[in-house]
């Protein structure tokens, strides 16, 4: 085996597969490895009210760009996503899924560790965005790595297990903050703490990484035919052993192309995806990062003490992983772009609601659903974007565009503090409302169908 037709041969194969135990092991592990990556993603807004306290960082953000705010720290973090997935998202294709999956999440965990013991806002925000550049490169490895060992018909509900399984971090480290960020134990702060708590996550690093083989798509990509051979034969062995019955004959292989070149993703059928998704997330993490991110601070903006509002964002927290896991049933059933835009719909629905109240039964309640249209629309396009390329540039284009998603939030923190100022809470809302409505016309107009096809028929 050594052509690129017996590499169609491979993908084949890999798709007619059916959800064995071993296939779920794998989704469940890379889960995990991602587990610690959200919790390091989302314990930004969670820890904003007690870098406050410790007066290293000031409660309103002083002047637009202000570096000493609680802007300039989510800006500092997702400065280094940017730099992470746009210049690094192609590391995953060039040296392989799995040793880059365990790269980067060393990479994160170290530097989140040294940014625990900062005493001024520039050490602070330093050590944010190195940290920042590991996550940027482990979220598209992940994303990448995921499509590509699961088969065609188990990638939406492989993708929504996935993000439930990550945003089951959010309720911890929402406890975790409401627990011990108003308090000092041991005579540390409690932000340090709740850094440090996940930061365990280099224990489970070589555990992951010996349990998940490398993509067999990126192997035959390569040229190791004799490794994806081996990977895949076991595989094959483990469905059969499963089922009871002999696996049918593979689909015809899709044709296989070499090259890899970032100008690709400007050709045709590349090139209005690549728009797309750009235009998609310049705007989508106003509405899901304007939440998550200011929640806490949103909610002391509305009268509620630092306590409370806590107390508030961990049980809202709690519905964090239930988004994928009730949207999981229509994973594959529905077109994933309509996923995208009906949970957009919900999320500016709930947001404009939710800026109007004050009352701690009715916040909790749309900050509840919020959150499960957020975490909705996140699962979906997770899964969305891989799909649309192919594998030999698939980390590099996601990484790309995924990239102006952390651009955006550098600026949208800036812009939220401004509105949140100005206009109030509910000018926030206002605000993140419009930017899902474009995102509801974007992905509406122009996005493909992938609903249970091949990675190799969509990128075709």
């Amino acid at each position: 085996m050594n052509t690129l037709a017996d590499a169609g041969l491979i993908n084949a194969r890999l798709d007619r597969l059916p959800p064995t135990r071993t296939i779920w092991k794998r989704v469940i592990l890379l889960s995990l490895g991602g587990f610690f990556e959200y919790y390091d993603l989302f314990f930004t807004g969670y820890i904003g009210p007690g870098l406050v306290r410790s007066h290293i960082l000031t409660p309103p953000t002083r002047g637009l760009f202000g570096a000493t705010g609680i802007a300039a720290f989510v800006a500092a973090m997702f400065s280094g996503l940017f730099i992470g997935t746009a210049l690094f998202g192609f590391l995953a294709d060039r040296f392989g899924r799995r040793p880059i999956f365990t790269f980067s999440l060393l990479w994160y965990t170290i530097a989140t560790v040294i940014m625990a013991f900062q005493t001024d806002v520039f050490g602070l925000n330093l050590w944010r965005f190195i940290a920042g550049v590991g996550v940027g490169i482990e979220l598209v490895t992940i994303d990448a790595y995921l499509s590509e060992i699961v088969p065609s018909e188990l990638r939406g509900r492989a993708f929504a297990y996935n993000q439930a399984i990550q945003f089951s971090s959010v309720p911890i480290v929402a406890f975790l903050a409401w627990l011990l960020v108003p308090n000092s134990p041991f005579g540390l702060d409690g932000w340090r703490w709740v850094v440090l708590i996940g930061s365990v996550s280099a224990v489970f690093v070589w555990w992951i990484r010996l349990s998940v083989p490398e993509s067999p798509r990126w192997l035959v990509l390569h040229g190791r035919f004799e490794q994806a051979e081996r990977i895949l034969a076991e595989l094959e062995k483990e469905a059969n052993v499963e089922t009871g019955f002999t696996l049918p004959a593979p689909q015809k292989p899709q044709r296989q192309y070499s090259r890899c070149r970032f100008i690709e993703i400007w050709q045709p059928p590349y090139r209005w995806r690549t728009v797309m998704l750009v235009v998609f997330n310049l705007f989508q993490t106003v509405g899901f990062y304007g939440f998550a991110n200011w929640l806490p601070t949103l909610l002391i903006q509305q009268g509620i003490t630092i306590t409370n509002s806590l107390q508030y964002t961990f049980v809202i927290a709690i519905a964090a992983p239930f988004g994928p896991l009730f949207a999981a049933k229509l994973a594959d059933s529905v077109e994933r772009k309509w996923q995208i835009v009906g949970a957009a719909f919900l999320a500016a629905a709930s947001g404009m609601i939710f800026g109007q109240l004050r009352s701690a039964f009715p916040l909790i309640v749309f900050g509840v659903l919020l959150t499960l249209s957020n975490n909705t629309m996140s699962f979906a396009f997770h899964a969305y974007q891989p799909e649309l390329y192919p594998t030999r540039i698939r980390a590099m284009a996601v990484g790309f565009a995924y990239s102006w998603s952390r651009l955006s939030v550098v600026f949208s923190a800036f812009l939220i503090a401004f509105f949140l100022d100005r206009f109030g809470v509910s000018g926030v809302f206002t605000l993140i409302a419009v930017s899902m409505l474009v995102v509801m016309l974007d992905i509406g107009l122009l996005g493909p169908r992938t609903k249970k096809l091949a990675l190799e028929e969509i990128s075709s």
